[in-house]
């Protein structure tokens, strides 16, 4: 029954297939830096009156939003999850940028591998590679 509810959802709200990701700072031009230098994101714009930007991420559509605050609560909100196709190239890209992360990768044989990491104000990233895609 709930199947024939969700499509009905999906149109009376309009989605347009776009998902813009709040994420709090307390610096925006370092939060600027780090997802732009370490993730590879995009500047799109940027609004000092409100000290909030959004940044292009490389999932089309996708946009991370990072509003400035004076302090950020760890560990709390959504936990924004990229995929990647080599999960252990990724990690080394993290390495190198000395990157905080949450132990090793994860596995979930035949099925995820998982790997948490941490933005410079604790905020928890993470990326999968899908196993269940690869052969």
């Amino acid at each position: 029954m709930a199947t024939t509810l969700e499509a009905p959802a999906r149109a009376a709200l309009g989605y347009d297939g776009g998902l813009t990701c709040a994420i709090n700072v307390t610096d925006l031009d370092a939060g600027i830096a780090w997802y732009r230098d370490v993730l590879g994101m995009n500047l799109l714009y940027r609004v000092d009156e409100i000290a909030w930007c959004e940044l292009e991420s490389p999932v089309g559509r996708v946009n991370v939003g990072l509003a400035q605050r004076e302090s950020v609560a760890q560990g709390g909100g959504a936990t924004l999850t990229f995929g990647v196709t080599d999960i252990e190239a990724a990690q080394k890209v993290l390495d190198s940028a000395g990157v905080r992360q949450d132990g090793p990768i994860q596995d979930i044989p035949g099925m995820v591998r998982l790997l948490t990491f941490y933005d410079p104000d604790g905020n928890a990233l993470m990326l999968y590679q899908d196993l269940m895609q690869a052969g």
